[in-house]
């Protein structure tokens, strides 16, 4: 397989699905707006675009599987997977803001391979391929050199309907909020890994996602010279529910309050 080739074809992709969903931003009502769960939402933008990039995906890589955030496939691959968010940031789009991302991973054999964070807002490509280095817009880039949590801008995600790790979260939040240039709420945990792997934040950490949410942006952190885990500094960020993504400089001490606090 030429993960280059593949880079671009699934680029292609996501540009005519990202041309879709920005144009209908501007049509959306709160009638299109349906509940999964408290404070968790879809609209038919999600749907189509998830159908659109399933239909797409699956002319580039016809043997692979997919795991979709909207159901819209249940295809199981036996060598090859994609994991796909058609809209990472459903409240902001439904409220007009930004950001919101489409998000796609690769695996092959459960390794991820493949990742792209498509930010609609600022039209913004980061993508990353095995061994390849990670990008945007063509650029290659890397994860920050701050070497302090003092010298460092924090992001993270607030949970918005699993309240059981509230009071532990706060703490960390208390921490950061002493103990670092910022803390910022985007929104977009793809588009928060993505940032993370250009440089813009320097570490990341929630709880409460989903694999559709993280596989693709954890990627593009890992390929761009950080680290990635869950809150016990292990692997399982994918399917665990959890996640950490930081630059070198700060990874231990960063890893050790969430640690210490969650």
């Amino acid at each position: 397989m030429n993960l280059e080739q593949l880079t671009n074809k699934v680029n292609e992709l996501s540009t005519r699905v990202g041309t879709f969903i920005r144009n209908e931003n501007s049509q959306l009502s709160e009638k299109n707006v349906e509940k999964k769960g408290k404070h968790d939402f879809v609209t038919y933008v999600d749907k189509t675009s998830e159908e659109m990039l399933v239909e797409g995906l699956e002319k580039i890589l016809p043997d692979a599987g997919f795991i979709t955030e909207e159901d819209t496939s249940n295809k199981a691959g036996t060598t090859y997977r994609w994991i796909i968010d058609p809209l990472d940031g459903t409240t902001n789009f439904i409220h007009g803001i930004t950001p919101y991302a489409i998000s796609i991973a690769l695996q092959r054999d459960e390794k991820t391979i493949f990742g792209l964070v498509h930010e609609l807002g600022q039209n913004e490509f980061f993508y990353a391929y095995e061994q390849g280095g990670a990008f945007l817009n063509e650029k290659k880039i890397r994860a920050s050199k701050a070497n302090s949590l003092d010298s460092s801008l924090i992001a993270t995600g607030f949970p918005y309907y699993d309240y059981t790790r509230l009071d532990d979260f706060q703490k960390t939040l208390e921490y950061f909020m002493r103990n670092s240039r910022g803390v910022r709420r985007l929104g977009s945990a793809a588009t928060d890994l993505a940032y993370v792997a250009c440089g813009r934040f320097d570490g990341f950490y929630e709880y409460s996602l989903s694999p559709w949410d993280v596989a693709a942006g954890a990627f593009i952190v890992q390929e761009a010279g950080g680290k990635v885990c869950d809150f016990k500094g292990e692997n399982n960020f994918i399917f665990g529910k959890e996640i950490i993504a930081a630059n070198t400089g700060i990874y231990k001490d960063f890893l050790e309050v969430i640690k210490k606090n969650m």
